[in-house]
């Protein structure tokens, strides 16, 4: 099991979850030293999706707003990334490195793992929120 910077990341994870903040992403990855490290935060969809590559081993924790034209809310999702260049010993531990994380990013409501950048585009992991949520009791008008 990797180890962590926990106090960095679970500093990202509040100020991720805190509505009072613009921030609305944090990413880790892994150093030099494979500690799972805070590698940034940020409050652009794309900026965050600009960070991934196919040479990357990746932990995203997400806010997008969701919900009908009657109840919106914030959702958070966590993604795991692996690159298409990771080696399968390398993939393995990610398997068991998320245990780690997920044991500073606790909630969410949905979590994925991709490996693809078109998967990472901010319309899909909407529809993935979307369907993970249940049921939809929107009008479909908006006042």
């Amino acid at each position: 099991m990797a180890d962590i910077q926990k106090e960095s990341i679970a500093e990202a994870y509040d100020d991720v979850r805190n509505d009072q903040t613009p921030t609305t992403w944090a990413l880790l990855g892994y150093d030099d030293s494979n500690t799972i490290v805070l590698l940034g935060t940020g409050s652009e969809y794309e900026e965050f999706r600009s960070k991934f590559s196919d040479d990357d081993r990746l932990f995203g924790f997400v806010r997008l707003t969701a919900g009908d034209e009657l109840s919106k809310r914030a959702k958070f999702v966590l993604i795991t990334w692996i690159g298409s260049n990771i080696s399968a010993l390398k993939r393995a531990k990610v398997s068991t490195d998320k245990s780690t994380v997920k044991s500073i990013l606790q909630n969410f409501a949905l979590e994925i793992q991709i490996s693809d950048l078109a998967e990472l585009e901010e319309p899909n992991i909407r529809e993935a929120l979307k369907k993970a949520g249940g049921a939809q009791y929107g009008t479909g008008v908006r006042d």
